[in-house]
């Protein structure tokens, strides 16, 4: 009966060591008001300067989404009051952004669906308000102003909480690869508005939307929108309307609340910038950035299919994150591995140790080389997976490489195949009782005869030779 129209505008922190007119500084975590300079203050007498890294990261991002980059694009003022806008407006771009009409393609229940990218346009960040310093007090903190970023505004072609997920997990993952933004969330490198609205399926007008802003996580972005989706739905139903208004939302809660009544584009009063000249890139430049494009999430996915021969399922995992890739493609490279074998350690193994720690896939504290140095010797028998697993966890934590692990701890798998059969002989006489019930069709016994001899051998029998000298024994008695 009802429909959901998304809309998304991601606001992306780009990875540049100065501001977008300014030269102070874009490091995250430094004392507040510490790197805001008379520039990003709007002082009297100060002019901005554009950084022309911020263009080429722009066109960057046009050519990943082939969409049309503007030969000429100008910046705005965006005039509005708020206690963390020092100059009383942002400088962003309005009627001519640098990219325009776009589109990236996302996977959801098994279908492709073309999301389509209205504009992305450059602008500079606000400052923060702080909440929490003082009581009843809000501080400013205005190091964030001047940060460049490029906003990424989709057509309302998202659907559902689901899908409006995939969609920034891939934008995510896109701007990762192209190395224009680091796509840290806690830090607020990467950042959502979602403008959503309802409308009956037999509607061809729109709804009226809310927008929620600044969500600073997938989780949340989807939370947000469910509830949001059903707030909206829970109105309209019991003859109330839905008004057009900003909306935030609580984490903890678990809700959306009114932050502020929603302005139109004439409440800003944009007009052109009168400081800055218009942004002029000829075809040159578009040719030797494109020319430099490095390969993208959804040629490595093929490519990985292809090439390695993985599934469709653990080629997305691998592709999702550069860095990750990078890491499979690198811990593939010493030594003849199979792909599937390095590819499952990584997602089943790596990745488990990743989340429990709290680590992202560019501070792995194993290299690449010290995991295939491990997988070989389980590849050549002389550690089982089970010792592989227990070795991998002291690697992460202590930093150690397998080999210097095995010798001191003598993790060695036995795997002489004369040793064995002397202990498996020996396990079977002592155990002759059991043997018999095996041999009268208990054959679930086998477990048991597997377990005496692991246990003789402090578990550093190779259980595949094990079995093998079992099975031959037991065959014969039978």
């Amino acid at each position: 009966m009802w429909e959901t129209i998304i809309g998304l505008e991601v606001h992306t922190q780009l990875r540049t060591k100065s501001k977008i007119f300014s030269s102070a500084s874009t490091d995250f975590g430094s004392e507040q008001n510490t790197q805001a300079c008379a520039i990003d203050l709007g002082l009297p007498g100060v002019l901005p300067v554009l950084n022309k890294d911020v263009v080429f990261m722009a066109i960057k991002f046009g050519l990943a989404i082939n969409g049309k980059i503007a030969k000429k694009s100008i910046f705005a003022r965006k005039n509005y009051f708020y206690p963390d806008l020092p100059k009383g407006y942002q400088i962003s771009q309005y009627e001519l952004p640098i990219v325009e009409s776009g589109s990236i393609n996302i996977f959801h229940k098994d279908k492709s669906k073309k999301i389509g990218i209205t504009r992305a346009h450059l602008e500079e960040d606000a400052g923060k308000s702080v909440h929490d310093l003082f009581d009843d007090k809000s501080a400013i903190d205005l190091n964030r102003a001047g940060t460049p970023l490029i906003e990424i505004v989709s057509e309302p072609d998202i659907r559902s909480a689901e899908e409006a997920v995939i969609y920034l997990k891939k934008l995510h993952s896109l701007v990762r690869y192209l190395e224009i933004s680091d796509g840290n969330m806690e830090q607020g490198s990467f950042r959502c508005d979602a403008n959503v609205s309802v409308k009956k399926n037999t509607d061809k007008k729109l709804g009226i939307r809310a927008e929620i802003k600044n969500i600073n996580s997938f989780k949340f972005v989807e939370n947000a929108i469910n509830f949001e989706v059903n707030r909206q739905i829970n109105l309209l139903e019991n003859g109330n309307s839905v008004i057009q208004e900003t909306r935030l939302y609580d984490p903890i809660k678990n809700e959306t609340r009114p932050m502020r009544s929603k302005e139109e584009a004439n409440d800003y009063r944009y007009f052109p910038d009168p400081d800055l000249l218009p942004v002029v890139i000829d075809s040159s430049m578009i040719e030797k950035i494109k020319s430099d494009m490095p390969e993208l999430p959804d040629k490595r996915l093929e490519r990985f299919i292809k090439s390695y021969k993985l599934s469709e399922y653990d080629a997305n995992i691998l592709i999702a994150d550069k860095f990750l890739a990078n890491y499979f493609e690198e811990t593939l490279k010493a030594n003849n591995l199979e792909s599937k074998i390095v590819a499952n350690w990584i997602i089943t193994e790596i990745l488990a140790l990743a989340k429990k720690s709290n680590i992202d896939t560019e501070n792995f504290p194993v290299e690449p080389n010290n995991l295939n140095e491990l997988l070989v010797f389980v590849k050549d028998d002389i550690i089982s997976s089970k010792q592989a697993k227990e070795i991998l966890q002291r690697m992460w934590l202590k930093g150690e490489k397998a080999n210097t692990i095995i010798e001191k701890e003598g993790f060695q798998q036995i795997s002489d195949s004369t040793e064995l059969d002397k202990i498996v002989e020996n396990v079977l006489k002592n155990n002759y009782k059991s043997v018999e019930e095996y041999m009268s069709g208990k054959t679930k016994l086998f477990g048991f005869f597997v377990g005496q001899v692991m246990k003789e051998t402090e578990g550093k029998a190779n259980p595949k030779i094990v079995n093998e000298l079992l099975r031959g024994k037991l065959d014969k008695k039978c």
